[in-house]
């Protein structure tokens, strides 16, 4: 299977599905909730687009150059940015579009509470975050000390934990009281991708080393750090997407630039100041 098969098999043609069903619904008007529909879904999904490219090319050239996993040259086209073939780029930019159009088809159809709190729930969010973190500081330790086996997983977890814990801290409240939406988002394209990714391995399309994995393999075929990685991804996708068309980050965001940055609401004051003064 080329690599370009496997991302139109499994990845473009369900994407393409859902997005038409997205356009038919928005025709019968049904449309996101309005607790979720502070962000029109093409630019959450299109931000989450650009991000995943620039945040995944280099850490993902490295575990090519480094072989922790490699590709087929007999499978792919040849064109090659880096260490990396064109088509993985084209994944970067198809996994938040196929994850983004599953979250909003969730949202469209499943209930959802339009009745804005009245409270911030700090310690939800301090907590969770501060655990993640602890779990980053493992994965340090881990890479630091050199062992070999551990070298994709703590390489994954390092990469992909810290805007995870970002993501936690601004707005773990939000994705809690939104819990449903988001454990399905996660599971569902998660449990495909990796029943897909175990399709694309026993076809030799791209191999993970096994030198530089700890050697559990799900279903006799996927190595764990593979499913971890699709679980990370979809993690960030979903818990990214979803606060950033939640009205209560939109609400949020004001008071955090206030507090944390407070020289641009200074300067924006400053500047509306003079501009009234010019009047």
């Amino acid at each position: 299977m080329t690599y370009f098969s496997f991302l139109a098999i499994f990845v473009a043609l369900p994407s393409i599905v859902m997005a038409a069903w997205l356009i038919i619904d928005q025709r019968r008007g049904k449309t996101l909730p309005l607790a979720l529909s502070a962000s029109p879904p093409l630019i959450a999904i299109g931000v989450h687009m650009l991000v995943a490219l620039v945040y995944t090319t280099p850490w993902d050239n490295y575990l090519v150059a480094t072989r922790v996993w490699w590709y087929d040259p007999e499978l792919v086209t040849g064109i090659v940015f880096g260490w990396v073939p064109i088509e993985e780029y084209t994944f970067f930019l198809l996994q938040p579009v196929f994850t983004g159009l599953f979250l909003f088809t969730l949202m469209r159809y499943l209930p959802v509470s339009n009745v804005q709190p009245t409270y911030n729930n700090r310690m939800l969010r301090i907590v969770p975050t501060a655990m993640v973190g602890v779990v980053w500081l493992a994965a340090a330790f881990m890479l630091i000390a050199g062992w070999q086996p551990g070298t994709y997983l703590g390489l994954m977890l390092v990469w992909a934990l810290p805007p995870i814990m970002l993501q936690l801290v601004f707005g773990a409240d939000t994705l809690w009281r939104h819990r449903r939406i988001v454990l399905l988002a996660i599971t569902v394209p998660t449990l495909y991708l990796a029943v897909a990714d175990s399709t694309a391995i026993f076809s030799g399309t791209w191999t993970i080393n096994p030198e530089q994995s700890i050697g559990i393999l799900l279903g006799g075929v996927l190595p764990v750090e593979e499913f971890l990685f699709f679980l990370l991804t979809n993690v960030l996708l979903v818990f990214g997407v979803t606060l950033v068309v939640a009205q209560e980050s939109h609400q949020r965001m004001p008071n955090i630039i206030r507090r944390w940055l407070p020289f641009l609401v200074n300067e924006k004051t400053v500047k509306s100041k003079q501009a009234g003064a010019s009047r």
